[in-house]
């Protein structure tokens, strides 16, 4: 089994039929909506990889620049996005701590399940990297404007819980000073076997198993929302 690193690199057609599951009630729209209004906002979508929120707030903002670290994410990204009518849009590769954008040029940053992997994949200077990625949205954003980010609080249980890998994580936005609240993103699967599939591919076995077992065509999944005004 391929690891999420590996997915993000070469997977994209079908870490993309995983995600557009995602989230069939609607939540993360409504969740951005209730802090900010999206009207007129330049926003930047951080590890936007296949483009799940970009396209998502692209017809709603004034501009959007998509980044990620995998060209295969961003190619992805780039097709849907060339498939609408919308002009507003740029989608580049960066790093989520260097980012090719102009001092205080953006109003609200998002990002989805992806800042998390600073502190994850560096283990040993997870703090600083965080730090070195607030610096840069302190650049980046114009004076009160909102950082929100998206992250896993368990999928595959009703009830949200702290994942081991991330409590780090967690206690670093708390400190911050960002405020959550908690949304369910569940997965809505056109069949069984279809969601079997998806999710024994990008969560692992055990997730695949207790779908199968469960009869699961809607996988639910409990997801944080933290907000930081600058």
């Amino acid at each position: 089994m391929p690891t999420q690193a590996e997915i993000y690199r070469t997977e994209g057609d079908k870490y993309e039929a995983l995600v557009a599951r995602e989230d069939y009630q609607g939540n993360i729209l409504k969740a951005l909506t209730e802090i900010v209004d999206l009207q007129d906002r330049r926003a930047l979508d951080l590890g936007a990889g296949s483009g799940r929120l970009t396209c998502l707030l692209a017809p709603y903002t004034r501009s959007i620049k998509a980044f990620d670290l995998s060209k295969e994410m961003l190619r992805v990204c780039r097709n849907k996005l060339s498939k609408t009518k919308l002009t507003n849009w740029q989608v580049g590769l960066a790093d989520h701590r260097q980012l090719p954008v102009a001092s205080a040029s953006a109003d609200l940053a998002v990002s989805g399940w992806s800042v998390s992997y600073l502190a994850v994949w560096n283990p040993d200077s997870w703090r600083s990297e965080l730090e070195k990625w607030l610096g840069e949205m302190k650049r980046v954003l114009r004076p009160g404007s909102f950082i929100v980010l998206f992250e896993s609080l368990g999928t595959g249980n009703e009830e949200p819980l702290q994942l081991d890998h991330l409590r780090e994580f967690y206690g670093w936005l708390d400190e911050t000073g960002f405020q959550n609240k908690i949304i369910r993103t569940d997965y809505q699967f056109a069949t069984l076997q279809e969601a079997e599939e998806l999710t024994r591919f990008f969560f692992g076995s055990e997730l695949g198993d207790t779908v199968k077992k469960n009869n699961w065509t809607i996988l639910p999944e409990c997801t944080g929302v933290w907000r930081l005004k600058i």
